[in-house]
C-alpha cells in the first residue's frame, strides 16, 4: 500500500486477522519468522506517524470517492486504558459522551463520507505534553485545546484540496470561533447546539445582545428560523430535530447551518450522516485492535493507533468490493480460523493415544 513500509504493510494486515493483543512478537510467529519481531519492533519506533502519512496512505482511495457532495465528519473518542501507567498520551480526558474524564487515549478524527464509502483523512493524538500545578495538585495539560485541533483537520483537509459540501460536528465543537472560522473559509457546515445557547432573531438584536432561549422561538416539525449568535456577524439557519430515545424518552437537538438554501428536512437527513463517525470508531475499536497493544511507549503506541487506522481503510475498501461491513468481514476470518483450528484439534486427537481412551 502505499506510504507504508513493507513492515507497516504486515502489521496492518495483521491487525485485521489478529483476535488478541497484537505484538511484534505475534506477527514474527505467524510469517514463521521470515521478518524478525525486532524488525517488526523497530519499524514501529524509529519515526511519528500522524495525519500526514495517514493522508498519503488514503489519498489514492480518496481520490476514487471524491465528490463536491462528499462530507467532512469530526468527532472524538476516548479509548479507556484504566490499568495503564499515564504518560503524554495515556492520560486523563474529558469524554463528553459520559460526562466525566476516564483515563485512556483521546482521538479526534477527521473522516471523509462520499458515495456510501468512509475514510480518515486526518487525525490527532491528544498528547498532554506539560504538566501544571492546579489547587488539586499536578495536571497534566495539551499545549492546544481540541477546538484548535478541530480548526487544524479542516486547514488540512482544504490544503489537501479534499472537496466536501458540509463539515458535520455535534454540540462539542459548535463553537464561536469554529463556526467563525468555516464561514471566513467559505466553507459549509451544519452544527448542533447545546440546549443553552441562545440566539438574536435579526441582526439589530444581536449588535444589541438581546438574545433569547432556542426553546421560545416556536417550533414545528418543520420550522425553520434565521438566526444571529453572538460574536458571529452572519445570519444562520436553525432548526430542530425531536426524536426517540432508546428509552422510549424524547430527545431535542437544535441544528444550525450557514447554508441558507436548504430546508429543515434537509439539514436533519445530511446531519443524520454524522453518525458514520460513530460507526468508524466502533469499527477500528472491535475490528482492528485499536486499544490491543501492550506497549507503554509513546511512539509505538500512537504508531499501533495509526496502523489501525490503515487497517480500517483497508476493511473499506474490501467492504465495497464484498458488500460486506466490517464486522461482517471480519466474523468470515474468525469462522475461517476456527474451522482451521476445528480440524487440526480433531488431528491432534487422532494422534493422541491418551485422548483416545477417552473417546
Amino acid at each position: 500500500m502505499k506510504g507504508l513500509t513493507l513492515e507497516q504493510d504486515l502489521y496492518s494486515d495483521y491487525l485485521v486477522v489478529n483476535q488478541g493483543q497484537a505484538t511484534a512478537t505475534g506477527l514474527a510467529a505467524l510469517l514463521d519468522q521470515q521478518i524478525s519481531h525486532d524488525r517488526l519492533t523497530r519499524s514501529l519506533s524509529v519515526t511519528d506517524y500522524g495525519s500526514a502519512q495517514l493522508w498519503q496512505v488514503v489519498k489514492p482511495f480518496v481520490q476514487q470517492i471524491a465528490h463536491p457532495d462528499g462530507l467532512l465528519l469530526l468527532d472524538d473518542t476516548v479509548e479507556e486504558k484504566p490499568y495503564s501507567q499515564p504518560n503524554e498520551l495515556i492520560s486523563y480526558h474529558f469524554d463528553h459522551t459520559q460526562g466525566r474524564s476516564v483515563k485512556g487515549i483521546n482521538q479526534l478524527t477527521a473522516l471523509y463520507h462520499s458515495q456510501e464509502t468512509s475514510l480518515p483523512v486526518g487525525f490527532h493524538l491528544i498528547r498532554k505534553t506539560k504538566t501544571i500545578q492546579t489547587k488539586k495538585g499536578l495536571k497534566r495539560v495539551s499545549e492546544q485545546t481540541k477546538q484548535q485541533l478541530f480548526r487544524d483537520l479542516i486547514r488540512q483537509a482544504i490544503a489537501n484540496q479534499l472537496p466536501f459540501k458540509y463539515v458535520l460536528a455535534d454540540s462539542w465543537y459548535g463553537s464561536v470561533e469554529n463556526i467563525n472560522y468555516l464561514i471566513e473559509k467559505e466553507k459549509q457546515f451544519i452544527f448542533a447546539l447545546k440546549t443553552n445557547r441562545q440566539v438574536a432573531l435579526c441582526e439589530a438584536d444581536n449588535q444589541q445582545g438581546q438574545h433569547r432561549p432556542m426553546s421560545d422561538l416556536g417550533w414545528e416539525e418543520t420550522t425553520q428560523h434565521r438566526v444571529w449568535l453572538a460574536g458571529v456577524e452572519t445570519a444562520l439557519l436553525l432548526t430542530r430535530l425531536v426524536f426517540d430515545n432508546k428509552d422510549d424518552s424524547r430527545g431535542t437537538l437544535y441544528l444550525l447551518t450557514n447554508d441558507l438554501t436548504v430546508d429543515a428536512t434537509q439539514v436533519q437527513s445530511t446531519y443524520g450522516l454524522r453518525w458514520r463517525i460513530e460507526e468508524f470508531y466502533k469499527s477500528i475499536k472491535s475490528n482492528t485492535g485499536y486499544a490491543a497493544s501492550p506497549t507503554h511507549r509513546v511512539r509505538t503506541q500512537s504508531n499501533h493507533l495509526f496502523l489501525s487506522m490503515v487497517a480500517f481503510v483497508k476493511l473499506e475498501a474490501l467492504k465495497v468490493l464484498s458488500r460486506l461491513n466490517h464486522f461482517a468481514l471480519k466474523a468470515k476470518l474468525t469462522q475461517n480460523a476456527l474451522k482451521h483450528s476445528w480440524q487440526q484439534w480433531q488431528d491432534y486427537k487422532q494422534a493422541s493415544t491418551l485422548l483416545a481412551l477417552y473417546a
